[in-house]
């Protein structure tokens, strides 16, 4: 950037940077909250720095020494921490060049800072959901708003889970340290789902004006291959890295030329990355190699394989997809996968047949707040050709709709139902 950076830009920045920047403080200083305020101290030098200097080259690496240095500050100022300092200081003192590539991390095995914090803040005294919620509030970089719509929980719920992780972690005197092989296996699972609920934010954004938020994909994805060669004898982390390559080839066809939502049967294949696709079966292959006995994240993989291989629409072998979620409903039971088993079931048996299935969730009224049930419902009924219904679902999701440019989809939908239904009326 030039020297005239707006603050909106550098803000724009930050956003990109924080989680790296937090999760490398956080190793230095061991407390999550001091780390948070430290990248907020060294935001606000950039504010006033960088409009007339311009962003340095690499940012991160800068908010960072800045973070550093101002703990160094810190202790020399608390007389308190005489001891915190002489331990802490010196390290940060005689640190290295900041590096966020894979850097040595003292021989724990873990070589990098935002991988190692997910397995810190992923301790088995905090409860699973709020590890998760934590850990993608730092190291995910989405708001409490977006983690709440991803659970499908209330916003306050999920701060909440987020204060009492801190709390806990200051309380207990969690150490910022690696655990063991042993009690890395205890957290796996915990991990795996904060970078799948990472990745799932970057491919299918819940707020804002983008559909696609590529830079979440591709961190997410990023630890994900990271995480297969710390633990390349675990199927279920080679699952996910399957499910994340194979996803990932299709984003450049999801955006249409204004940006708007390209939905999956519209998609030009053609886009799609096919080195990205031979990655993922690679990986899946070597899931199935190490487990006879698939996980869900090896059953979404395998999932999405089978639209991978579909060279057309009409290819999708839908009845393997509609088995693929019964099995994935029996493992890991959920309204949104019935919800999309639903959607299998009506390409491989028709419409009629998922109608009464999409209606048993409407009655259970758990999805009651999830604008894709009143999609897929609209989905339906257009298929049946019954276009006034299917305006009034499509027109819900519309409301329910956070994201700017599903929104429009919806109503873009709603409207042509209208029209259709004026045409057949």
């Amino acid at each position: 950037m030039s020297a005239t950076d707006s603050t909106a830009a550098i803000e724009a920045v930050f956003r990109i940077e924080v989680p790296r920047v937090i999760a490398g403080l956080a190793r230095y200083v061991g407390d999550i909250d001091l780390a948070e305020e430290l990248a907020q101290e060294a935001l606000v030098d950039a504010l006033r720095q960088w409009p007339t200097e311009g962003t340095p080259r690499n940012p991160g690496a800068w908010l960072t020494t800045v973070g550093r240095r101002k703990a160094i500050d810190l202790f020399r100022r608390n007389h308190n921490l005489r001891t915190k300092y002489a331990q802490i200081g010196r390290d940060l003192e005689t640190a290295g060049p900041v590096s966020f590539g894979l850097e040595d991390a003292g021989g724990d095995g873990i070589e990098d800072d935002r991988l190692r914090l997910i397995f810190v803040a992923c301790h088995p005294v905090l409860l699973l959901h709020a590890r998760v919620a934590l850990t993608l509030r730092l190291l995910g970089g989405l708001t409490t708003a977006e983690i709440a719509r991803a659970y499908l929980t209330a916003e306050s719920t999920i701060a909440q889970r987020i204060v009492r992780a801190k709390k806990t972690i200051a309380r207990t005197g969690i150490p910022f340290e690696v655990p063991g092989e042993a009690e890395r296996a205890e957290r796996l699972a915990a991990v795996l789902e904060v970078i799948y609920l990472i990745y799932n934010e970057g491919y299918s954004a819940t707020a804002g004006d983008d559909w696609l938020r590529p830079d979440l994909c591709a961190e997410a994805l990023r630890l994900g291959r990271v995480l297969a060669g710390l633990d390349p004898a675990d199927a279920e982390v080679h699952g996910l890295v399957a499910l994340m390559e194979i996803q990932s080839s299709r984003l450049a066809a999801r955006i249409g030329p204004s940006g708007e939502p390209v939905l999956l049967f519209d998609q030009d294949r053609r886009r799609w990355d096919r080195l990205l696709i031979n990655r993922g079966l690679d990986a899946l292959g070597r899931a199935d190699e190490l487990s006879a006995v698939r996980g869900p994240y090896t059953l979404q993989a395998a999932i999405a394989a089978c639209h991978a291989r579909a060279i057309r629409p009409a290819e999708t072998d839908w009845a393997q997809v509609a088995e693929l979620y019964e099995e994935l409903a029996d493992l890991a039971p959920s309204p949104i996968v019935e919800l999309n088993r639903a959607v299998a079931i009506s390409r491989s048996a028709g419409p009629e047949v998922a109608l009464p299935l999409i209606d048993q969730l409407v009655a259970l009224g758990t999805l009651d707040r999830y604008h894709l049930l009143y999609s897929v419902r609209g989905d339906l009924l257009e298929l049946l050709g019954r276009h006034a219904e299917a305006a009034v679902e499509f027109g819900q999701a519309a409301v329910l709709a956070q994201n700017s440019a599903e929104r429009d989809l919806s109503l873009k939908r709603a409207r042509s139902n209208i029209e259709l239904d004026r045409e057949t009326g």
